[in-house]
C-alpha cells in the first residue's frame, strides 16, 4: 500500500533534523505516512520537481540550502508571503499536480518571540547577521513587527538591496559584517521598554564552518541573542551571550516553528505541540 509522504531537499542534506520532527508528529498522531530527506544538487532541482509532480503520494517538500531562491521560477504559484520575501522553504503539491511555494521561515522565526512581541515597546531594533535565504524571511518578519533593522553581510551592497526589496521604511541600515567583530564603547539606550534582538542568520558557527565573530559589546542591555544554526545547537555565540546574562533562543525553536506550518500543509493535521519537550529530547539524542 502506498503512503503519503513529504521530504526535505537540499545539498548537503544529511544533517537535516526535519525528518525527526515530522516523523515524531506522524507517530504521535497515528498518521500513516512518512517524511524523508533527499539530496538534490543545484543542477538537479528542475528534474526532481518534474518527477515529483507525477507522484500522487508526494505531498511536497521543505527546501533548504541552496534552493530557497533557485526554486522560485520552477513553481506554478507563490503564497503572498513567499512572493513578498522572495524565498521558498515549503512546496506543496496540489491535487492537480501544480506546485505552490510557501515561506514558513518567517512565522517560524517569530514564534519563540511571540510573548515579547505582544508587549508595547518604546523602540525595537534587530541586528541581523547574514544575507542568505533565511535572512530574507527574518528581515521581512521583523520589519513587519516594527523593528529598525541593521543588516550585516560580507557585501553591504547586497544587504542594502535586500532591505530595499523587503522593507518600506528608510531608517534601516546595511553594514559590513566585520563591523560587529571589533569592540564598541557605544552608549546604548538602557530603558527597560526597548526590545533588541541579535540574530545569527548565517552559517557562521555551524559545524564545519568558520566561527561567527561578534563582540558582545554590540549587544544593548537585555538583548535577546537568537541563532538559527542547529548544529551545534548551543553555538559559541549563544554560550557567550548566555554567560553575559542575555536571554537566548536556539535554532530548534525556529526549526520546530516553521515545521509546524509545513506539517499542516503536508498532512492536514495540526502538530501535537504539547509534546515539544519530548521532541527536543529526541532531536538531541
Amino acid at each position: 500500500m502506498s503512503l503519503p509522504y513529504a521530504e526535505v531537499i537540499g545539498d548537503p542534506i544529511a544533517q537535516s533534523k526535519s525528518p525527526v520532527i515530522h516523523g515524531f508528529w506522524l507517530e504521535k498522531l497515528g498518521i500513516e505516512g512518512r517524511y524523508d530527506r533527499h539530496r538534490v544538487p543545484a543542477d538537479g532541482l528542475a528534474a526532481y520537481l518534474a518527477e515529483r509532480r507525477l507522484d500522487t503520494d508526494w505531498r511536497g517538500c521543505n527546501v533548504t540550502m541552496p534552493h530557497k531562491l533557485a526554486i522560485l521560477p520552477l513553481l506554478d504559484r507563490l503564497d503572498p508571503l513567499a512572493a513578498k520575501i522572495g524565498a521558498v522553504n515549503t512546496v506543496v503539491r496540489e491535487q492537480d499536480g501544480t506546485l505552490t511555494g510557501y515561506n514558513t521561515d518567517a512565522p517560524g522565526f517569530l514564534e519563540p518571540l511571540r510573548e515579547r512581541l505582544e508587549e508595547t515597546h518604546l523602540f525595537r531594533m534587530a541586528r541581523i547577521l547574514g544575507t542568505g535565504g533565511a535572512s530574507r524571511a527574518i528581515v521581512a518578519a521583523l520589519a513587519e513587527k516594527g523593528f529598525v533593522i541593521v543588516l550585516a553581510g560580507r557585501d553591504p551592497a547586497k544587504a542594502q538591496t535586500m532591505l530595499d526589496e523587503l522593507t518600506t521604511q528608510s531608517d534601516h541600515h546595511a553594514i559590513d559584517l566585520s563591523h560587529f567583530a571589533e569592540p564598541t564603547d557605544f552608549a546604548f539606550d538602557d530603558r527597560e521598554r526597548c526590545f533588541d534582538v541579535i540574530v545569527n542568520a548565517s552559517p557562521l558557527g555551524m559545524t564545519g564552518q568558520p566561527p561567527l565573530a561578534f563582540d558582545l559589546s554590540h549587544a544593548p542591555p537585555r538583548s535577546v541573542a537568537y541563532d538559527i544554526v542547529t548544529s551545534p545547537l548551543d553555538t559559541p555565540f549563544l554560550k557567550a551571550a548566555r554567560e553575559a546574562g542575555f536571554d537566548t533562543v536556539d535554532g530548534l525553536a525556529m526549526l520546530i516553528g516553521q515545521a509546524d506550518i509545513a506539517f499542516t500543509h503536508f498532512f492536514g493535521e495540526t502538530p501535537p505541540r504539547e509534546h515539544d519537550s519530548e521532541l527536543r529530547g529526541r532531536l538531541l539524542t
